[in-house]
């Protein structure tokens, strides 16, 4: 309130401790800012809360503007990568928020860099497209430690434009990709940007 934010991303860590995944904790909190600041837009970066389908209904009730999760990388990494996640189940958590009404913009992103193939990326695009994924991210990703899983390839900043191009074409609202972008980079121009294209895109009574 004090900052005068109009624009809020909200992330959280895994919480596969507790039944909800941390649902109730995030949707809480979305209803304190939104009390605090009445006119806030409100990003949420969630996990997939173990694929508790009523958490994300508590989520989805909370009225975020952007329900935002990452399915991080391609499916054949996620024993390596995603040890505890379910690509297939990330893919639902985005599907079932996109079905939620009044409609809200969808988000999701990938970290490049990990072995990934240029085919296994378009696939998964195709997934989220599939799953009525809005807007995408990509950016590099960079090992946290030497215990981390190790940077296999830098990608060049000319492919990451390749890859917006061919995510477009696609049909996404809107994608940021380059070697620096994470989830919350630029993340009200693209909210613009997909609700802009949402309106467009809505059907009017003659």
């Amino acid at each position: 309130s004090q900052l005068k934010l109009k624009y809020c991303v909200l992330t959280m860590v895994t919480r596969d401790d507790i039944p909800d995944g941390g649902a109730g904790h995030i949707a809480a909190a979305i209803e304190a800012l939104k009390d605090t600041r009445q006119n806030i837009r409100i990003e949420v970066l969630i996990s997939d809360l173990g694929g508790n389908r009523k958490g994300l209904d508590r989520v989805l009730a909370a009225t975020p503007d952007v329900l935002n999760h990452n399915v991080e990388t391609v499916p054949r990494l996620y024993p390596e990568v995603r040890p505890q996640a379910d690509y297939v189940r990330s893919l639902e958590v985005l599907s079932g928020a996109a079905r939620h009404k009044p409609p809200l913009v969808i988000k999701s992103g990938l970290m490049l860099g990990l072995g990934e193939t240029r085919q296994e990326l378009l696939m998964v695009m195709d997934d989220l497209r599939k799953a009525d994924c809005h807007l995408l991210t990509l950016g590099q990703y960079l090992a946290p430690s030497k215990k981390h899983h190790p940077v296999i390839r830098y990608v060049p900043p000319a492919e990451f434009e390749e890859y917006k191009e061919e995510a477009m074409n696609r049909g996404f609202y809107g994608v940021a990709s380059a070697p620096y972008v994470r989830s919350s980079y630029k993340a009200e121009q693209l909210f613009s940007i997909a609700k802009e294209r949402m309106h467009a895109d809505r059907p009017t009574n003659d």
